[in-house]
C-alpha cells in the first residue's frame, strides 16, 4: 500500500507540473493585473484551473468506478456483491468529492469573472453568475448532477441500478460539453457534440482503467475476465477520443496558419498524449492482458497469479499518470485563446445558423450539400460502426444474417444523413417547406428502413453474454430492459401513435418550434425527437425485434389507417393556416429567395401531404408480406403438429395391434362327465336313439 500510495503522490504531482508548463506554452499563466484594473488575486486564479483539474479527476473516477461495478466485474447475480458493491461505495465518495471541487470551482470563477477577491464576494453575484453566465448554469447543473450520483449510489444494490446510475453520472459530463470555448465555436452543435462524445471517452477510458486498477490491487480473481471485457471497450474510447478530438479541433483552427499559434500547439501535445496511451494499450493487450488470460483459471495460488497482476499494476500505473497529465493540458487548452475567435456570430444570421446564409437553393444544392450537423453525424457515424461491428463478429462466428436487412439500415442512415447535415439538413435551418421535408424524412421515411433493419435482434446476437452462472452481461441487460414495465407502456400502440402524431400540434402549433429553431442544441433535440418518434411508431407496427407486445397484423393495420388521417389533417391545418409560423424566427434571416413566408408554410404543407401517402405504401407492403409470413408459418406449424398427431396415432394403433398378435391365446378347458349309473342309462338311451328303425 505504501508503494501505491507513492504512485499516487507521484501521479498528482506529474499532473500539476504538466498543468503550469501547459499554462505556461498557451501563455496563460496568472499573472497580477496592471494598476487601476480589478484584479480577484493570483490565489483566485491559480484556483480555477486547480479546481477544474480536481473535479475533472473527481468526474473521471466516479464515472470507472460505476463502469467497473456494472460492467467490468462479473457478477454472481442480479445484485452487486464483494469488490463490485465496494466500487459502488467508492463511486459514491467520489461523487462528492466531484461535488465539492465544482463547488469550489464555481466560487473562484465567479471572483474571476467579476474581478472580486473571494472575501468580497456576495450572494447577488453568486446568483448573477449562476443563472447569468452559461458556465456558471453548467457547474450549477454539474453540482446537482454529482450529490444525486453520490445520494442515490448508496441505495444502489444491482448491476441494473449501478448501470442506469452510469448513465446519469455520464450526463453530467453535458453542461462542460455546452460550456467553454464549444458554447461560442462557428460550428456550435457540432462543437458541443464532438465535446460530449469527447469527454464520455475520455471518462469511460480513463475511469475504467482507474477502477481496474484498483481491483488489482486488491487482487481480485476476477481480474482476468474484467480486463478483457474493458480490452474492447478501450478500442470504442480509442476511436471517438481521436475522431471526436480532431472535428473539436477543426471547428477553432481556421487552416494552416494557425498550426503556429499557442492554441494548436497545445493541441499537438494531446495529440501525441493521445498516441502514446494507444502505444502503451497496445503494449498492455499484448503483454500484461495476454499475461492474465493465460494464468486465468489455472490456478488460485497467488505465485501463479501474481507476476501477471503486479505487470498489469505497472502498465496501469503508467498510463494512469499521462492521463492525469492528458487531463492538464486539456484544462490549460481550454484557457488558451483559439486563433479562431470564440465568439464569431457578428450578425444576427450567424448567430442563429452558425454560418453565413445559404445560396437560394437549386436541386444540385438539396442533393449534395453540407452543413456540419453534430447531431446528424454523430447519430450515423455511431449507428454506422455499431451495425458494422454486429456483421463482423456474425460473419467471424459463420452466421448468416439477412443481406435485406443490412440494405434496409444502411439506406436508413443515407436518408438521416440528407435530412440532417446533407443538401436537406443545409436548408431544413433556412426554409419551412425544406424543415418540412426533413421532418418527413426522419419521422416517416427513415425509421421505417432502420426498424426493418432489425437493430435490436442483430444486438442481442452479438452483445456480450455472461461469463459464468449468474452473471449479468450486457445481453441480459438488454433482455430485461425489453422486459421493463416501461418498455410495456411505451409501446404500446395508443403511446406510440399518441407520440407520433401528438407531437405534430404540440410542436407547430405552439412556441415550442419557435424556440427550438433558435437554439442549436434545440434543433438537434428536435431532430432526434422527430427520428425517436418515428421508430418508436413504426416498431410497434412493422417492427420485426423482440418486443413486449405481440400485436396481429391486422391490428397493426388498423391502427395505421386510424393514425394516418390525423397526419393528414395537420397536413391540412398547416395549408389553411393565415399566420405564419415561427414569424420572428423567418423575419430575422431575411432571406432575399422564397420571401413570401405564408406561400412557403403552404408549400410546407403540401409536401407533408404528399409524403404522408409514401410510408402508407411502404408500410401496407411490410405489413402484407408480414401477414404472409405469419399465416405461413402458422399453417406450416398446423401441418406439423397435424403430422405429428397422425403419426401418434398411427402408432398407437400398430402398438394395439401388435400387443394382441402376441398375446397368447386363452387355454379351454373341456368339462369331465362323471361315470355314474345316470349317466351310463342316458349314454345307452342315447345310443338307441341313434340306432336305425326298421
Amino acid at each position: 500500500m505504501a508503494g501505491s500510495a507513492r504512485w499516487v503522490v507521484g501521479a498528482f504531482l506529474a499532473t500539476f507540473a504538466t498543468l503550469y508548463a501547459a499554462l505556461a506554452l498557451g501563455a496563460a499563466l496568472p499573472e497580477p493585473a496592471p494598476l487601476g484594473i480589478p484584479d480577484p488575486g493570483l490565489f483566485t486564479q491559480w484556483a480555477v484551473p486547480v479546481a477544474r483539474v480536481l473535479s475533472d479527476l473527481a468526474a473521471l473516477v466516479t464515472v470507472g468506478f460505476l463502469t467497473t461495478a456494472a460492467f467490468l466485474l462479473p457478477s454472481r447475480g442480479p445484485e452487486v456483491q464483494g469488490l463490485a458493491a465496494r466500487c459502488v461505495r467508492l463511486a459514491s465518495t467520489a461523487a462528492w468529492a466531484w461535488a465539492a471541487t465544482t463547488l469550489v470551482l464555481f466560487v473562484f470563477s465567479t471572483s474571476d469573472l467579476f474581478a472580486t477577491p473571494p472575501s468580497a464576494l456576495s450572494w447577488n453575484l453568486f446568483t448573477e453568475y449562476g443563472t447569468g453566465a452559461e458556465t456558471g448554469r453548467a457547474q450549477l447543473a454539474q453540482i446537482v448532477i454529482a450529490l444525486l450520483v453520490a445520494l442515490l449510489a448508496r441505495r444502489t444494490f444491482s448491476v441494473r441500478a449501478a448501470a442506469l446510475l452510469l448513465g446519469l453520472a455520464l450526463g453530467g459530463l453535458v453542461p462542460q460539453a455546452m460550456s467553454g470555448h464549444s458554447a461560442g465555436a462557428g460550428a456550435h452543435d457540432l462543437a458541443i457534440v464532438s465535446m460530449l462524445l469527447h469527454l464520455v471517452g475520455a471518462a469511460l477510458w480513463v475511469g475504467g482503467l482507474a477502477g481496474l486498477a484498483w481491483i488489482a490491487l486488491k487482487g481480485s480473481r476476477r481480474l482476468p475476465a474484467a480486463v478483457t471485457r474493458f480490452s474492447t471497450l478501450a478500442v470504442w474510447c480509442v476511436a471517438i477520443l481521436a475522431v471526436s478530438g480532431v472535428v473539436n479541433a477543426a471547428t477553432r483552427i481556421q487552416g494552416l496558419s494557425d498550426l503556429d499559434s499557442r492554441y494548436a500547439l497545445l493541441v499537438g501535445v494531446k495529440v501525441l498524449a493521445l498516441a502514446g496511451l494507444s502505444a502503451l494499450g497496445f503494449v498492455h493487450r499484448r503483454v500484461s492482458v495476454a499475461a492474465l488470460e493465460r494464468v486465468d483459471g489455472l490456478s488460485d495460488d497467488a505465485a501463479v497469479r501474481g507476476p501477471a497482476r503486479r505487470l498489469f499494476l505497472r502498465i496501469a500505473a503508467v498510463e494512469l499518470v499521462v492521463m492525469g497529465m492528458t487531463v492538464a493540458v486539456a484544462v490549460a487548452l481550454s484557457r488558451t485563446p483559439t486563433p479562431r475567435p470564440d465568439d464569431l456570430y457578428d450578425t444576427t444570421v450567424n448567430a442563429i445558423l452558425g454560418g453565413p446564409l445559404p445560396p437560394a437553393p437549386t436541386l444540385g444544392r438539396l442533393l449534395w450539400g453540407f452543413t456540419p450537423n453534430g447531431v446528424g453525424l454523430a447519430v450515423v457515424a455511431l449507428c454506422l460502426a455499431l451495425y458494422v461491428k454486429g456483421l463482423l463478429i456474425m460473419r467471424r462466428r459463420g452466421d448468416r444474417w439477412p443481406v435485406g436487412r443490412t440494405v434496409s439500415w444502411m439506406t436508413g442512415l443515407v436518408m438521416v444523413a440528407w435530412a440532417t447535415f446533407g443538401g436537406l439538413g443545409v436548408y431544413s435551418h433556412v426554409l419551412f417547406s425544406a424543415h418540412m421535408v426533413s421532418h418527413m424524412v426522419l419521422s416517416m421515411v427513415a425509421p421505417i428502413l432502420l426498424v426493418l433493419g432489425a437493430p435490436v435482434t442483430l444486438a442481442l446476437r452479438t452483445l456480450p453474454g455472461p461469463r459464468g452462472k449468474g452473471d449479468v452481461s450486457p445481453r441480459q441487460m438488454l433482455v430485461s430492459l425489453l422486459h421493463t414495465r416501461f418498455v410495456s407502456v411505451v409501446t404500446h400502440p395508443l403511446f406510440a401513435a399518441a407520440i407520433f402524431v401528438g407531437s405534430l400540434y404540440g410542436l407547430y402549433f405552439t412556441p415550442i418550434f419557435e424556440t427550438a429553431m433558435e437554439s442549436h442544441v434545440g434543433h438537434g433535440l428536435m431532430e432526434l425527437h422527430f427520428l425517436a418518434a418515428g421508430a418508436l411508431f413504426y416498431y410497434v407496427i412493422i417492427g420485426v425485434d423482440p418486443s413486449p407486445r405481440r400485436i396481429a397484423p391486422l391490428w397493426r393495420f388498423v391502427i395505421l389507417m386510424v393514425t394516418i388521417p390525423f397526419h393528414a389533417f395537420f397536413s391540412i391545418s398547416l395549408m389553411a393556416m393565415t399566420g405564419v409560423i415561427a414569424d420572428g424566427y423567418y423575419q430575422q434571416l431575411d432571406r432575399p429567395y422564397a420571401t413570401d413566408l405564408l406561400a412557403d408554410q403552404y408549400l410546407g404543407g403540401g409536401i407533408a401531404w404528399a409524403m404522408g401517402e409514401v410510408p402508407l405504401v411502404i408500410v401496407m407492403g411490410a405489413l402484407f408480406v408480414q401477414w404472409f409470413r405469419s399465416d405461413s408459418r402458422e399453417a406450416t406449424r398446423h401441418d406439423r403438429n397435424a403430422s405429428k398427431n397422425d403419426d401418434a396415432d398411427l402408432a398407437a394403433y400398430n402398438a394395439y395391434l401388435a400387443g394382441l398378435a402376441n398375446r397368447p391365446a386363452p387355454e379351454r378347458k373341456v368339462p369331465q362327465r362323471e361315470a355314474t349309473d345316470g349317466g351310463a342309462d342316458e349314454a345307452r338311451s342315447d345310443e338307441s336313439d341313434r340306432a336305425p328303425r326298421g
